[in-house]
């Protein structure tokens, strides 16, 4: 058998009512630990000669970006 309790003039089941503190807690937890949205940094526009330049530019930026996460493992 399930005890019952009287919330806001309802009778609740004491299953629901540790279902809805259990939700509320993981839940609560997920939110507060999840951390908030990360920020995206515009690069400047590249002001190049030629496409040449350019797309050193861009394989560049590529190769240090891929250089700064293996650092970061």
């Amino acid at each position: 058998m399930v005890a019952m309790y009287q919330v806001f003039g309802r009778q609740v089941g004491s299953h629901h009512l540790a279902m809805g503190v259990l939700g509320a807690l993981f839940s609560g937890t997920y939110f507060a630990l999840s951390g908030g949205s990360k920020k995206t940094t515009q690069i400047p526009p590249i002001n190049a000669s030629t496409p040449d330049e350019a797309d050193f530019i861009q394989n560049f930026l590529k190769q240090a970006d891929a250089d700064e996460k293996k650092s970061k493992h």
